[in-house]
């Protein structure tokens, strides 16, 4: 195995361990200080969902795609390959949701955050989108987590 393969790879896995650390740590998060119903820590945790996506989980997705695809290209992995299929389509559908349904939603819960926080009454609309976030955060990180079975076990 060539260095350049072997940094790539170090490169790749970090980018796995802020990416799905991230959503499995914002989840509970958002999900704790929701559960308070307290406007001021629900406003404080809103704020930091929408941070630590922008900087964590957009940053180990982007070491991910770079890392992996560099490595493909670089030493001629098959794209055809069942893993790697499917590890890319597992991929490419939490984005899809992540840029469609959940960075939309928590755009949207912040702004609501920066008035409520304020006013010291949530709307209903922030629970319907937090509803939406939930759902479909819980697809958005399952998706990765079976990643990890096609990008460790290879299976044919």
């Amino acid at each position: 195995m060539s260095s350049t393969y072997l940094w790539l790879k170090v490169i790749h896995l970090l980018g796995v361990v802020l990416f799905l650390g991230n959503i499995i740590v914002t989840g509970w998060w958002k999900l704790m200080a929701d559960r308070t119903k307290n406007p001021q820590i629900i406003a404080f945790a809103q704020r930091q969902v929408t941070v630590t996506d922008f900087i964590f989980t957009t940053g180990g997705a982007l070491m991910l795609l770079v890392a992996g695809l560099a490595n493909v290209g670089l030493h001629q992995m098959d794209y055809s390959a069942k893993w790697l299929s499917q590890g890319m389509l597992m991929f490419t559908l939490s984005g899809i949701i992540w840029v469609l349904v959940l960075i939309p939603a928590q755009i949207k819960q912040a702004k609501m955050a920066k008035e409520f926080v304020v006013t010291g009454v949530i709307p209903r609309r922030y629970w319907e989108l937090n509803n939406r976030w939930i759902f479909f955060g819980v697809i958005a990180t399952l998706l990765p987590l079976v990643n990890l079975y096609w990008m460790v076990f290879k299976p044919a």
